[in-house]
C-alpha cells in the first residue's frame, strides 16, 4: 500500500503500524490475533470518522483498527498504552490508512477493477488461522474465527475485496521502474564521496535562567504537555507456587496391568537389529564398482568420494525394513548380508547405486515380560502420576472457576502466598527499573495484564512438576501522573524547555550570522557565552555506512550532514531538549566511479525501487482528490476520547 512507506515508519510506533494496519480485519487473522475486542457505540461525534466519496468510515471500524495495532505495537513494546499510543499520533495514522484503502478500493470500483467472488475464496484460504491441522482450509475453523473475532463473512469478503482492488491498483505503479543509467551514475559516485564540514553544540544546561518557574508556570506547562508525562499502567500481582507431591499420589500399576502394556507393546520387546552405514551415491552400476575397486587398493570410502568431488553420508540405526522403505529392498538385503566394517555389494534405489559400509550392528534378543517389568513399571507410573495431577489440576480449576479465592485454595495446598510491588507488563518494578518481577511470573504476566482483579489463574511452571496459582490484587491505569506527584519532574522539565528555547534562538543566530559570511568561530564567540569549541568532520558516506551496518549510533548532526547541501548551515535539535546542533557543511568531494562499474547497476536498481514508491505516493494523492475525502474531526475525537478514557 502506497502510504506504508510514510515517515512515521521510522518512529518507535511506526515500525510496528506500517505492517499492521494496512489490513484491518485480514491481517489480524493472518497473525493468528482473534480475540474479540469488543463493540464500540455512542459516541457524541456521530457513527463516521471520514467520508470517501460515497463510502464511510465509521467509527466502530476506526476503534477496531487502532486497538489491534495497539495489539501489534505491544509485542514489541509491552508498557505501551492507548494514551500513549494515541499521544504519538497512533490513532492518525491507523486513520490515514483506513481512508488510503477506502479511496483506492472506490476508484478501483468506479472504473472497472474488481476482486471476485472467488480470488476473494482463494484469499481466505490462505490465512494460517482458517487452517486445519492437515495445513488446509477449515470450514468449521473459519466460522468459529470469525464468530470469536465479532465480524460476519460479509465484512471479512468486503475488506479483502478492498484490499485486493488496492494491490491491482498500486502494484503496477511501483512496477518496472528504472532510473536513467547517467543519474544511476552520479548517484553511485555519490555512494563513495567524502564530505567535510563543522559542528558546534550548544547545551541548554548553558541558557539556564536564573530565576526559578513560579507554580502557575510549571501548572500551565504541565496542563500543555501532559503526554509528556504518561505512566505506564501497572498492577500488583499475587501468587502462590507449589509442586505436584501436594496432590495424592498415584496408585502402583498392578501385575495385570503390567502384562497387558507388555502385550500391547510386544513388537518393541521383540528381537530386533538395526545397522548404521557411510554411503557414497554414484549415478552408475560401474561408477559404484570402481569404487568398490578403489576402496579395496586400499582408499577408504571417505577418500574415494572426496576425489570425486563427492561426500559419504551416515545413516544411523536403520532397521531392514525402514532401509527398504526410505531408499530400496536391494539396498536393504545388501547391508544386512554384509558384517561389521565390510562394504555391502553395490545396489540401486531412485538416487542412484549405492555403495555403503557397515558401521555398526545393533542385535537385540528378545525381551522377557520379567526382563522389562521394572521399566513398565516406571512408565505406567509416571503415566498414572501425570494423569492423577492432571485430574487434581482440573479440580482445582473447578475450585477457582466456583468463586473459590486464591487465599484459600493456597491454604488448602500448604502454599505461600506472596505479592509484588506494582509492576509493569514488561516485567519491572514501577519506578524501580533496576528491579523485575520474579521470574517464577514471567509465563504469567501476559496473561495477568490481561485479566481483572481477584479472579485466580492457574499457570505451570515447570511441565509436570511446578505450578502457580495467581491473581491481580490491583490494577493502575495509564494516565498522565497528577501534578502534585510529579512537581519536581515538571518543575525541571521546564526549566529544561526553557533553556532549550534560548540554545535554539541562539543557534539560530549563528546561523543567520554564518548566512552573512562569519565564520562558525567568530559567530559562537559573538554569542558571549563558554561554549565547547567546533568540531572539524571529515567522513566518508563508506565509513558512515559501517556504522550503520555495525548498529552503531551514529550521532544526529553527522547524520544532518550527509543530507545537506553544500554551503549551507543547518540547525538540529538534540534529543530530550539538552542541546542544539549548529551544522555546515563545507565541502562534497564525489567518488569516483565509471560507467561499466557493477555498482552503478546496483544504484538503478535501488533507484528504481525508490522511484516506484514516489510513482505510488503521487498515485495515491490523485485518487484520493479524485474521489474526494471529508473528514469528521468530532468523530475522530469522540473515538479517541473514548479510547483514551476520556468520557
Amino acid at each position: 500500500m502506497f502510504n506504508s512507506i510514510r515517515s512515521f515508519v521510522t518512529s518507535k510506533l511506526g515500525a510496528a503500524l506500517a505492517i499492521g494496519v494496512l489490513l484491518l480485519i485480514a491481517l489480524s487473522f493472518a497473525g493468528g490475533d482473534i480475540s474479540n475486542v469488543g463493540n464500540f457505540g455512542g459516541v457524541a461525534g456521530g457513527d463516521r470518522v471520514a467520508t470517501v466519496g460515497d463510502e464511510r468510515v465509521d467509527t466502530s471500524t476506526l476503534s477496531q483498527a487502532t486497538t489491534s495495532a495497539l495489539e501489534r505495537v505491544k509485542r514489541q513494546d509491552p508498557t505501551m498504552s492507548m494514551e500513549a499510543f494515541i499521544a504519538n499520533k497512533g490513532m492518525d495514522n491507523v486513520l490515514d490508512d483506513l481512508i488510503d484503502r477506502l479511496a483506492i478500493a472506490t476508484f478501483g470500483r468506479d472504473n472497472g477493477i474488481v476482486a471476485s467472488d472467488r480470488l476473494i475464496d482463494s484469499e481466505i484460504a490462505k490465512i494460517p488461522a482458517f487452517n486445519g491441522a492437515d495445513g488446509k482450509f477449515s470450514e468449521t475453523l473459519f466460522r468459529q474465527a470469525i464468530q470469536q473475532r465479532g465480524i460476519t463473512e460479509a465484512l471479512l469478503r468486503d475488506d479483502l475485496a478492498q484490499s485486493l482492488i488496492a494491490r491491482q491498483i498500486m502494484v503496477p505503479a511501483a512496477t518496472g521502474t528504472i532510473m536513467p543509467r547517467k543519474l544511476a551514475t552520479r548517484y553511485a559516485a555519490l555512494l563513495g564521496e567524502t564530505r567535510e564540514g563543522e559542528i558546534a553544540i550548544l547545551p541548554s544546561v548553558l541558557f539556564r535562567s536564573v530565576t526559578e518557574p513560579s507554580d502557575k508556570e510549571v501548572a500551565a506547562y504541565y496542563a500543555a504537555n501532559r503526554n509528556d508525562f504518561i505512566r505506564p499502567e501497572r498492577r500488583t500481582i499475587r501468587y502462590a507456587t507449589f509442586g505436584a507431591e501436594v496432590f495424592a499420589k498415584a496408585i502402583a500399576p498392578t501385575d495385570a496391568e503390567v502384562a497387558a502394556r507388555y502385550k500391547a507393546n510386544a513388537a518393541q520387546y521383540a528381537a530386533s537389529e538395526k545397522r548404521s552405514v557411510t554411503q557414497l551415491i554414484v549415478p552408475t552400476e560401474a561408477a559404484a564398482k570402481a569404487v568398490m575397486a578403489e576402496v579395496a587398493g586400499g582408499k577408504s570410502l571417505e577418500a574415494a568420494a572426496q576425489a570425486k568431488g563427492l561426500a559419504a553420508s551416515t545413516l544411523d540405526a536403520l532397521s531392514k525394513a525402514d532401509m527398504a522403505s526410505e531408499f530400496s529392498p536391494a539396498l536393504a538385503s545388501a547391508v544386512f548380508a554384509a558384517g561389521k566394517g565390510q562394504l555391502a555389494v553395490p545396489a540401486k534405489s531412485d538416487l542412484g547405486w549405492h555403495v555403503a559400509r557397515v558401521q555398526a550392528i545393533d542385535n537385540r534378543p528378545t525381551r522377557t515380560l520379567e526382563q522389562v517389568t521394572g521399566e513398565i513399571v516406571a512408565a505406567l507410573t509416571a503415566e498414572k502420576s501425570r494423569t492423577a495431577v492432571a485430574d487434581a489440576l482440573e479440580e482445582l480449576e473447578s475450585e477457582i472457576d466456583g468463586g473459590g479465592s486464591l487465599v484459600e485454595v493456597a491454604k488448602r495446598l500448604g502454599a505461600t502466598v506472596s505479592t509484588t510491588p506494582p509492576v509493569t507488563a514488561d516485567g519491572r518494578v514501577y519506578l524501580r527499573p533496576a528491579e523485575g518481577a520474579p521470574a517464577v511470573l514471567k509465563s504469567a504476566l501476559q496473561t495477568a495484564f490481561a485479566m481483572e482483579t481477584e479472579e485466580p489463574q492457574l499457570a505451570e511452571v515447570e511441565p509436570g512438576k511446578t505450578f502457580m496459582v495467581f491473581d491481580v490484587t490491583e490494577i493502575t491505569e495509564s494516565a498522565p501522573a497528577p501534578l502534585k506527584e510529579i512537581t519536581p519532574q515538571a518543575k525541571s522539565a521546564l526549566i529544561v524547555s526553557k533553556a532549550s528555547v534560548k540554545a535554539r534562538e541562539t543557534a539560530r543566530q549563528v546561523q543567520a550570522a554564518m548566512a552573512k559570511g562569519q565564520s562558525m568561530a567568530d559567530a559562537l564567540r559573538a554569542v558571549g557565552r563558554p561554549l565547547p569549541p567546533v568540531q572539524k568532520v571529515r567522513m566518508t558516506r563508506p565509513e558512515l555506512a559501517s556504522m550503520q551496518q555495525q548498529q552503531r549510533q551514529v550521532p544526529p548532526p553527522i547524520a544532518l550532514m550527509f543530507n545537506m547541501a553544500k554551503g549551507t548551515v543547518k540547525v538540529q535539535p538534540a534529543g530530550n531538549k539538552q542541546a542544539w546542533f549548529v551544522v555546515s557543511l563545507k565541502d562534497i568531494v564525489p567518488g569516483k566511479v565509471s560507467a561499466d562499474n557493477p555498482i552503478v547497476e546496483v544504484a538503478r536498481r535501488q533507484l528504481g525501487t525508490a522511484l516506484g514508491g514516489e510513482y505510488s505516493d503521487a498515485l495515491g494523492r490523485a485518487i484520493r482528490n479524485e474521489v474526494g475525502v471529508e473528514r469528521n474531526p468530532a468523530g475522530v475525537k469522540a473515538v479517541r476520547d473514548q479510547l483514551a478514557g476520556e468520557f
